[in-house]
C-alpha cells in the first residue's frame, strides 16, 4: 500500500482517536487512518502533538519531520524497533567489510550518474560525459568520478532557467527546492532503512560523527536525479522562487513519484524498500547487488 505524506502549515492540535490521526485547527477537523501515513511533516511552531500521536506513528514506522522558522526541515523521529530480526541485522551491518562497502558504494555512485545521465537525456542536454564518467567508477570511487560528473551535470541542468546556478546547500534559488525535495527524500530513505532492520547511522561512504543519518545520506544518491528532474519542471511552469504552499505541495508528492526498479514500476516509497531490502541483504551476504532505480 502507498503511504500518504502529510503537511501540517497551520496551527493544529494533533492527537489520537481510535487509531486515527485527529487534525482540528480553527476551521477544519478530520480524521486519517494512522496505519495510510508514511511521513508527517510539521511545519508550524503552534501545532501541538500528543505523546500518543508519537507513539501511534512511530509504531506504525512512518517518519515523523519538524522544521524550523524558515521552513526548511530540520529534525526527523524515526522508529527505533522496525524489523522483527534487527538485532542480527544490525550486527551484519556492522561487520560488513571495508571491500564490500566499497563495492556497494561503486554501484550507488554508478547508479547515481546514469540516472543523472538520464535527466539530461530527457530534457535533451547533450550526456556523453556522464555516460562516459559512469563507466570509470572504481571500487570506493577511488578516483572520484562522483565529483567530476556533478560539475557537468550542474552546469547545464538549469542552465536555460539560470545561467548563474551554482548546486550550494545554503545557496539562492533553485537551492531551496532542491534541498526540500532532498530533505522529503532523506526522511523516506531513513525510513526504509529502518523498516529494513538496516541503522540509518552507519555508512558506506559517509562517515560525518555528526551525522546520524550517514546510510541514508549513502543510499538517497542514485534517487535525487528524480528529484532534479521535478525541480527543473517546476522552474520551467512557476515563475516564483520561494517555498509557497503549492510548490511545497508538489515537493511533498516525493514519495509517490513512479519509477522503474529491477524492471517494475512502482511508486518512489516502494521501490525504496526494495533498495533498502537488497541492501541488507547485500550485507548477509545473500546478494552482492543493491537494487536502484533507473530513471526513464
Amino acid at each position: 500500500m502507498i503511504k500518504r505524506t502529510l503537511y501540517i502549515g497551520n496551527a493544529t492540535r494533533l492527537s489520537v482517536q481510535h487509531d486515527q490521526l485527529s487534525i482540528k485547527t480553527d476551521s477544519i477537523e478530520k480524521t486519517v487512518p494512522i496505519e495510510d501515513i508514511g511521513v508527517l511533516i510539521i511545519d508550524h511552531y503552534q501545532t501541538s502533538v500528543t505523546h500518543a500521536v508519537l507513539h501511534k506513528l512511530l509504531e506504525n514506522n512512518a517518519a515523523v519531520i519538524t522544521c524550523n522558522d524558515k521552513h526548511h526541515p530540520t529534525g526527523l523521529l524515526l522508529n527505533l524497533d522496525g524489523h522483527t530480526q534487527q538485532s542480527e541485522k544490525f550486527q551484519a551491518q556492522i561487520e560488513a567489510s571495508s571491500p564490500l562497502k566499497k563495492q556497494l558504494w561503486q554501484q550507488t555512485i554508478k547508479a547515481k550518474i546514469l540516472n543523472q545521465s538520464a535527466v539530461l537525456e530527457k530534457w535533451e542536454i547533450d550526456n556523453s560525459y556522464l555516460k562516459r564518467y559512469a563507466q570509470l567508477v572504481l571500487s570506493g570511487d577511488a578516483s572520484n568520478q562522483e565529483a567530476q560528473a556533478a560539475r557537468y551535470y550542474w552546469k547545464v541542468l538549469f542552465n536555460e532557467e539560470d545561467p548563474f546556478f551554482i548546486r550550494e546547500r545554503f545557496g539562492a534559488y533553485p537551492n531551496n527546492f532542491l534541498n526540500y525535495g532532498y530533505a522529503i527524500l532523506r526522511a523516506t530513505v531513513a525510513r526504509g532503512l529502518v523498516s529494513s532492520g538496516l541503522l540509518p547511522t552507519l555508512g558506506i561512504h559517509h562517515r560525518n560523527k555528526y551525522n546520524a543519518y550517514c546510510l541514508a545520506d549513502d543510499i538517497m544518491e542514485p534517487y535525487r536525479p528524480y528529484i532534479d528532474h521535478l525541480v527543473k519542471k517546476i522552474m520551467i511552469e512557476v515563475e516564483e522562487q520561494e517555498l509557497t504552499t503549492d510548490i511545497k505541495k508538489r515537493l511533498l508528492n516525493i514519495p509517490n513519484i513512479d519509477l522503474k526498479i529491477d524492471g517494475k514500476d512502482s511508486p518512489l516509497m516502494v521501490g525504496l524498500q526494495r533498495t533498502t531490502a537488497s541492501l541488507a541483504a547485500c550485507f548477509e551476504g545473500k546478494s552482492k547487488k543493491i537494487l536502484y532505480p533507473e530513471f526513464s
